[in-house]
């Protein structure tokens, strides 16, 4: 789903890296970190706009690591990138400076992001650049009042989603600008990405549609009425004629938000 999200949002994502370019001015852009760097794309975004730049990706999970060394291997720019496991609630690795430090839906994870923050900002260059990105929800491919039990089925698994993500993760939806600023960042840029596809879909964005619903079916199955679970299913059925290829009213919509600053 990480590599299918990549394909979907590639466009936006050349255009936040091209203007984060534009703020580093002559700052070189070598030393790279990509905080919770899963399958790769922020990673590999940042290595094709700084052409000089090496990337140590930071990411908890052995598994993700190995995923975007294959990755970096197959499209020969393994020598570029530094996969590290680390658990940044545990401990700051040892990894020197850096020019420019990428966290892209990984700091709600953390256990204390204002002390992460502290450390990304000890770990900044004078004139580095911190470009954060948060996606507050998950994205929407429905009509608002889809469902073939009763209307409004996504916007029910979205409650239940913010519900499961409100507890699990306190600090989805924070004050961002207010703990950047207190960590000692100047707020450089800010600015809501947003992702906006209709029908005719492209097949990698269908099959996202499919691979995002899907895990809603899967994750929150005891919590779905019967009617919703009754649609998803034959949304996710890919031989029923109301699945969601055959859909005209399919679309995906997804917005981030961005910061870009860097150390006072």
């Amino acid at each position: 789903m990480l590599d299918l999200d990549a394909e979907v949002t590639a466009g936006q994502l050349a255009e936040l890296t091209a203007r984060i370019a534009e703020l580093a001015g002559d700052h070189p852009v070598r030393d790279v970190l990509d905080i919770g760097a899963g399958t790769g794309t922020g990673t590999f975004a940042l290595l094709r706009r700084f052409p000089e730049a090496t990337v140590t990706a930071i990411d908890t999970s052995d598994e993700m690591l190995r995923h975007l060394h294959e990755s970096a291997t197959r499209h020969d720019v393994a020598d570029r990138v530094r996969p590290l496991r680390a658990d940044l609630d545990e401990a700051w690795p040892a990894i020197g400076h850096a020019d420019l430090v990428w966290a892209s839906s990984s700091m709600h994870h953390m256990a204390d992001p204002d002390r992460v923050l502290r450390d990304i900002h000890a770990t900044l260059r004078p004139g580095g650049l911190l470009a954060m990105i948060e996606m507050e929800q998950m994205p929407r491919f429905l009509p608002d009042d889809l469902g073939f039990g009763r209307p409004g089925m996504e916007a029910r698994c979205h409650v239940l989603l913010d519900e499961a993500r409100a507890e699990h993760l306190p600090h989805i939806g924070s004050d961002w600008p207010s703990r950047l600023i207190a960590a000692g960042f100047t707020i450089r840029e800010s600015r809501d990405v947003t992702v906006g596809l209709r029908s005719p879909l492209p097949e990698t964005a269908i099959r996202y549609a499919y691979a995002t619903l899907g895990r809603i079916r899967s994750r929150m199955a005891d919590q779905l009425s019967a009617d919703d679970r009754s649609t998803l299913d034959t949304l996710l059925d890919k031989d029923d004629p109301n699945a969601l290829h055959t859909r005209s009213d399919l679309r995906v919509l997804s917005t981030r938000s961005v910061w870009i600053a860097t150390p006072r």
